[in-house]
């Protein structure tokens, strides 16, 4: 009976912001988490390969609801790139096919780096997560297989040459979501006629989150249990990108219960220039999380995702 009463979850509501370590999958720091907060439910934002390290924001109870919302999300990177040398899956993991000598100055890589910033197109890797008749490509490139991939285009915002110490280039990246780095650092390697793969990538930022407030896997697992609960961040911690709108209590229990408000009457700054604008929705009496909702130009406001109001931080 002990056993099994230990294994009885309990509701766990919040964001955890995990400093992933290097060499362990994203799959299995949910699990180590899940299982100390004995949570119900949990799931993260996106996965990490093992071969990186930094954050992993991790969602448990209500949060997962806004999970998704992360995937779509920009991200921030560091990087290592090893010049000269090309390996078959753009990293470590893989065995090296080609070495050239490096001889190449910061200015030369600056002007390469022009044409990778903005809009580009990137083949998938084979050693990807992405699936082909349901099986991931990974699986393929275990069997020695390799299919044709179509390009897609992500956008990197910024890429920034952070240290230059031949064959070893430091870089920093600001891109959308669907950004293969491997990809670009051996694109990159390409385009200065030397091959290039990724020896270190580091996770800095998603969305509005970052590394300040996150912890280790190592340090977690030391915690207490009630100073386990108190790493987590409040759901919204997801949210703050968005506007704010707060309700009365009146209009509270109609957006609870699904409703349409029309004709908004709070006296919030929010978007009237564009249709459907997602805002995050608080009672405005004890600032509690409603959940998200779209917001026309009208100032219609139309639940999408509600929380329960019990286990809003």
């Amino acid at each position: 009976m002990k056993h099994q009463f230990k294994h009885n979850r309990v509701p766990v509501h919040g964001v955890l912001l995990l400093d992933k370590p290097e060499g362990v999958s994203s799959t299995y720091a949910l699990g180590v988490a899940k299982r100390l907060l004995n949570a119900e439910k949990a799931g993260h934002t996106g996965t990490l390969d093992p071969f990186a390290t930094g954050l992993l924001p991790l969602c448990f109870g209500e949060a997962t609801k806004f999970a998704q919302d992360l995937l779509h999300a920009d991200k921030i990177y560091e990087a290592t790139v090893h010049l000269g040398v090309t390996t078959t899956t753009a990293d470590t993991e893989g065995d090296i096919i080609e070495t050239k000598s490096v001889d190449l100055t910061a200015e030369q890589i600056e002007l390469v780096f022009q044409k990778f910033r903005g809009a580009i197109k990137q083949i998938p890797p084979m050693h990807s997560a992405l699936k082909r008749d349901g099986k991931p490509l990974y699986e393929y490139a275990r069997e020695g297989v390799v299919l044709e991939r179509e390009s897609r285009e992500v956008v990197i915002h910024a890429l920034e040459l952070v240290e230059f110490k031949s064959p070893y280039l430091k870089i920093r990246v600001h891109c959308s979501k669907g950004t293969y780095i491997r990809v670009l650092g051996e694109d990159i390697g390409r385009a200065l006629g030397c091959g290039a793969h990724l020896i270190a990538l580091r996770r800095t930022g998603v969305g509005n989150l970052d590394l300040q407030r996150s912890i280790t896997l190592t340090e977690f697992t030391k915690l207490a249990v009630a100073q386990q609960s108190q790493a987590l961040l409040p759901v919204d911690a997801l949210l703050v990108s968005l506007p704010a709108i707060h309700l009365s209590e009146e209009l509270t229990q109609r957006f609870l219960h699904g409703q349409r408000l029309p004709g908004m009457v709070c006296e919030e700054a929010y978007p009237t220039d564009e249709a459907d604008a997602l805002v995050r929705v608080y009672r405005a009496v004890d600032d509690v999380l409603l959940g998200v909702a779209l917001l026309d130009a009208r100032g219609v406001l139309s639940p999408q995702r509600l929380v329960s109001v019990s286990t809003s931080r």
